[in-house]
């Protein structure tokens, strides 16, 4: 019965794709052609050409000189118009997910008869979206020093504020809870940090955006980050392959071999990686010990164009990775026993564990988009999401030796069509997925205390059902308003429904081009299938005053204002903004079992203001950018789902990612002899003292910074190396004495490593 009712969700899923919204890696790019009197031009051929691969599509103007191209995947282009008589001109234009940029040319006469390639106005940012939106560009993350690693999340924390990796999980603007989407298909996983590294390769990746709060109704319920993937597809390669490797300190290697190429009509991408280090995760102490790290996956799009209305899109990606837990040799270190000359007592004792952790994921999208016309785009994404976790102990480990094995499985799918029409950009579909989990948990007692052993087994269901509908109204050309709202129903160990009602605004001002944003919204997050419930573990936890409650969904409430001002090519955008949670998603643990189990905090606030600045290329060669956050995340400490102490406390308190001040600077230049060099500089102020005054006075642990460096050169066409110093001074510190995943946590030792490419056609 079980297989039937799936079979029956699926079959309404299907049924309803015809009244579903758009695959949000597309925009539209709109614009208008004026004769020097500002007469429109009809027949002028316009070509939208992408920066950095072949891709391209042409059109002519109509009657009123009006253009239009849709199905756009995000990402940086030129838009050019040639018209006889008239001097040819060229526009760049950045295209984010669900907007439509305007562009607007006035033709000059040619002087005899000669055409000439002008540049028209800088590049243009989108004025028609509330979201903050960062794009990280291939480019970007090739030059950026270690961003290209495999499990490497700077492509993320060195452009995003308030993104920031500590005890080995992301977060960003106070939460850990973030969506991927590849091709605009969510990856669904409603488990809490359960894993370590990026969803994707970055080097699969050909754009990269991230957004962070403020979302339309089409864009989900994870409030704090949506990364929206566009992965590589071939188009930028003409039957070339790629072979990248590196070579560095703590025996570190990142690997891959990738092919690819395109015609007309198809286009496609594949690639194999592989990777190892002694340096995996955030070590407890200075030193590294059982730290090794590898791990293996592979990836692929196929693009396959039946005809100009219809495309087909496929993307699999395969990852395994193995991580040993680190732990501190000194028995008589602070974190494993007391310090008799300063009575401190034991505060995560990890001399006796020996703990690895096993990942692997599997993700297998499709999608069929389909064109009626230039205003109307329908996108059906049926999907595949496998995700596992497995932690497990020597036997003989001590204090405890804990095993738990986590798999989940989600198969669904999204439905979705856009429509332009008169002043009014409508999206309107449908999110679903069915999630089965499987896991075993199982402790042995080492410490002398006698209790027996504990195993726990589920095999628990859900499924959630998502409808969102937005609209973009731009009754002037210097307005927009935005209205929308996504309404879920969620099954699993609790029944939920919510609506989620989202309002937005821009206004930009005319010739400064400074647009001012507004938002209001309301967000659901489903909650992880898994909690325990085996009787054996409950009494156990009992014995140590916990206990566990069943786990329910996030509600947050978010307000946002913010305004983008570009500036001959500069964009500066600052943000600032509030979000009241409840029931916050978060993470507990037992004692030193260095498991993670999820929980949900009563009450959490998290308020702050951003600001970005990304500068075009200075005579060509250079570009800087900064990421700034001043951020303050605090819960009331009261635990209402999950693994609890029963403890009240009303007051609102730091929680153990809370860090006031975030700081990302760092560019590239282009240097002479086809050679560059990158940098970044990246500041923290400190995350909260779990253990005031022991050693460290005060609130919040120390301050840290870091400076990285990356110097690259080409050999002709083929081949080229670059060598990248992570941490170049050497400078370490504890991030973070919260109890999770390996007990403590200090930043990276410096790491240095050589990467070569060699690229060649087949």
């Amino acid at each position: 019965m079980g297989s039937i009712r799936v079979a029956l969700r699926l079959g309404v899923f299907l049924s309803l794709a015809v009244v579903a919204a758009i695959a949000t890696i597309f925009g539209s790019v709109r614009g208008i052609i004026h004769d020097p009197q500002h007469r429109p031009v009809q027949g002028a051929m316009v070509m939208l050409k992408a920066k950095a691969s072949d891709w391209s599509k042409t059109a002519n103007t109509n009657a009123n000189g009006e253009f239009d191209f849709g199905a756009v995947p995000l990402g940086e282009y030129s838009v050019s118009v040639a018209n006889p008589g008239f001097e040819q001109v060229m526009q760049d234009v950045t295209v984010m997910s669900g907007t439509e940029p305007i562009v607007h040319f006035q033709l000059k006469v040619a002087v005899n008869g000669e055409t000439v390639t002008v540049s028209a106005a800088p590049e243009s940012v989108p004025t028609d979206t509330a979201t903050p939106t960062t794009l990280v560009s291939r480019e970007d993350i090739q030059r950026t020093p270690g961003a290209d690693r495999t499990n490497s999340m700077a492509m993320i924390t060195d452009y995003v504020p308030g993104a920031y990796v500590t005890h080995d999980q992301l977060h960003i603007r106070g939460g850990h809870q973030t969506t991927w989407l590849v091709d605009g298909v969510p990856v669904p996983n409603t488990n809490i940090a359960s894993n370590i590294g990026p969803q994707f390769d970055p080097k699969d990746i050909d754009y990269l955006e991230v957004n962070r709060g403020s979302y339309g109704a089409e864009f989900g319920d994870r409030t704090y980050g949506v990364f929206n993937v566009v992965p590589r597809t071939g188009f930028e390669r003409n039957n070339e392959a790629e072979l990248v490797m590196s070579f560095g300190n703590f025996y570190q290697t990142n690997d891959s071999l990738s092919f690819g190429s395109h015609t007309q009509r198809f286009a496609y991408y594949v690639s194999l990686n592989g990777n190892r280090s002694n340096l995996g995760l955030q070590p407890p102490v200075p030193e590294v010990v059982h730290d090794a790290a590898n791990g293996y996956g592979g990836f692929g799009t196929l693009i396959f164009n039946v005809d100009p209305s219809n495309q087909l899109r496929l993307v699999t990606s395969l990852r395994r990775d193995y991580y040993q837990v680190p732990f501190d040799p000194n028995p008589n270190d602070i974190e494993n026993g007391s310090i008799p000359a300063n009575g401190f007592n034991p505060q995560f004792p990890s001399v006796g564990l020996r703990d690895g952790e096993h990942e692997s994921d599997t993700v297998i999208n499709f999608s069929w988009v389909h064109t009626f016309n230039s205003k109307v785009l329908m996108t059906v994404s049926p999907l595949f999401h496998f995700n596992s976790g497995d932690y497990n102990s020597l036997t003989s480990d001590t204090p405890i030796a804990t095993t738990e094995n986590r798999g989940s499985t989600y198969a669904g799918g999204q439905a979705s069509v856009s429509a332009s029409f008169a002043r009014n950009n409508l999206q309107a579909g449908l999110f679903t997925f069915y999630q089965h989990d499987s896991e075993v948990f199982g402790a042995i007692f080492n410490d002398g205390s006698g209790n027996p052993p504990i195993t726990d087994t589920q095999h628990p269901t859900g499924n959630q059902e998502t409808f969102f509908i937005d609209d973009k109204f731009t009754p002037v050309p210097w307005l927009t308003l935005i209205a929308g709202m996504r309404p879920t129903r969620f099954s699993g160990g609790v029944t939920e429904s919510a609506i989620s009602p989202r309002f937005g605004a821009t206004v930009t001002i005319p010739k400064l081009r400074w647009t001012f944003r507004g938002f209001y919204g309301h967000y659901y997050q489903a909650p992880p299938l898994l909690t325990v419930s085996g009787p054996a573990l409950i009494d156990f936890a009992k014995g140590d005053g916990l206990g566990f409650a069943p786990l329910h969904g996030e509600f947050d409430e978010e307000h946002q204002f913010g305004v983008t001002i570009p500036y001959r090519g500069w964009v500066l955008d600052a943000d600032n903004f509030r979000t009241n949670v409840r029931n916050f998603f978060d993470h507990n643990n037992i004692g030193a079992s260095s498991i993670f189990f999820p929980i949900t905090v009563s009450q959490a606030v998290i308020r702050g203001w951003e600001l970005t600045l990304r500068s075009p290329r200075i005579a060509h060669r250079g570009q800087i950018h900064l990421a700034y956050s001043n951020q303050i995340a605090e819960g009331s400490g009261t635990i209402t789902g999950g693994l609890t102490n029963f403890s009240f406390s009303p007051e609102l308190s730091p929680l153990d990612h809370d860090q006031r001040n975030t700081l990302n600077l760092g560019g590239d230049v282009t240097l002479p002899w086809r050679s560059f060099a990158s940098t970044n500089v990246s500041y923290g102020s400190g995350f909260h003292n779990g253990f005031i005054g022991q050693p460290f006075p005060g609130d919040y642990l120390p301050a840290h910074t870091t400076f990285d460096l990356s110097l690259g050169k080409d050999f002709g066409e083929r081949f080229s190396a670059s060598v990248n110093a992570l941490n170049v001074a050497n400078r370490r510190v504890e991030l973070d004495n919260s109890l999770t995943f390996g007990g403590f946590h200090w930043n990276n030792p410096r790491e240095v490593y050589v990467e070569v490419r060699y690229r060649f056609h087949y």
